[in-house]
């Protein structure tokens, strides 16, 4: 089997600015949260999924911004597509599938730590993580555990990692500690940038392992000695840079329960009979409610 684990907080995103905006008849805003439900069903029947997991950043703060005050906030989010993460939530549990809502942690770690998870089981053959979001690439592992691009339809294992970024998956958030990720208000170290933190960090792998002294450097980096300077003066900043992008392997639900205990946890059945029904009343979904099985009256 296949395993199929789903950013929900960027599909939401993805399908909120790509799908045109549709308002129910209590007039609500419902054009992601439609969307997103016709995007999983399509992922179900066109592409073969049976286990399926999505994780939502149920609030966007998380630990990480106990660590930092400038990372990421709900700050700036459109009401109108904040308004539906909850919506999307309840769409995706009716449809059948297995929800994942985060609040002490992210998405990306429920992700993460699905991965983990699901990689140890032998029946799975592959772990396919739903999302284009870089930070994501430090838990590929050769191509048993892989990340897949709907959109532009890229599955990228270990070797399209570095191929993409420069260094092997393990280094993906020391990379990130340098060179910042503007989406999560990580700002990286000033003259590192995506090439020179990829040449230094794929001799090197670590940014304990860079020497100090540039002199020593095994690899040919522009600008080495100011670059080596700078991580020495920072230091301390690139290590709190790299804990805010390292993802967590031990994240849990919202309410502290863990996220599955095996993979015959996440596995799709069917929509949820009578939630199915009104959800899809609701939100404007009537086309596709004799299209989809139902395995219980929940």
């Amino acid at each position: 089997m296949q395993v199929h684990l789903v950013d929900g907080t960027y599909e939401l995103f993805r399908t909120f600015y790509g799908a045109p905006g549709a308002r129910s008849d209590g007039g609500e805003e419902v054009g992601a949260t439609r969307a997103l439900v016709r995007s999983l069903l399509s992922m179900i029947r066109r592409d073969g999924a049976t286990h399926i997991a999505v994780a939502f950043d149920h609030v966007i703060e998380s630990f990480r911004n106990e660590l930092f005050a400038g990372y990421k906030t709900g700050e700036g989010i459109e009401p109108d597509l904040l308004a539906q993460f909850g919506l999307a939530e309840e769409a995706v549990a009716a449809l059948g599938i297995t929800v994942w809502p985060m609040i002490e942690f992210e998405a990306d770690d429920a992700l993460a730590t699905g991965a983990a998870l699901f990689a140890g089981d032998e029946r799975v053959e592959r772990v396919l993580i739903c999302t284009p979001d870089k930070d994501l690439a430090q838990c590929v592992v050769g191509e048993r555990v892989v990340c897949l691009d709907r959109r532009r339809e890229i599955v990228r294992d270990a070797a399209g990692v570095v191929e993409k970024f420069g260094v092997r998956p393990e280094s993906i958030p020391d990379w990130l500690a340098l060179v910042g990720d503007a989406a999560d208000g990580i700002p990286g170290l000033p003259g590192w940038g995506a090439r020179s933190s990829a040449l230094a960090l794929f001799e090197y792998g670590k940014l304990e392992a860079i020497p100090a002294d540039a002199d020593a450097w095994s690899v040919k980096v522009r600008g080495a000695k100011r670059l080596a300077g700078t991580l020495v003066e920072s230091f301390e900043d690139a290590l709190l840079y790299r804990e805010l992008a390292t993802l967590r392997l031990d994240a849990t639900l919202a309410n502290g329960a863990p996220l599955a205990g095996g993979v015959d946890d996440i596995e799709w059945r069917g929509a949820r009979q009578g939630a199915f029904e009104g959800l899809c009343e609701r939100i404007g979904l009537r086309d596709v409610v004799e299209r989809v099985p139902v395995w219980d009256t929940r």
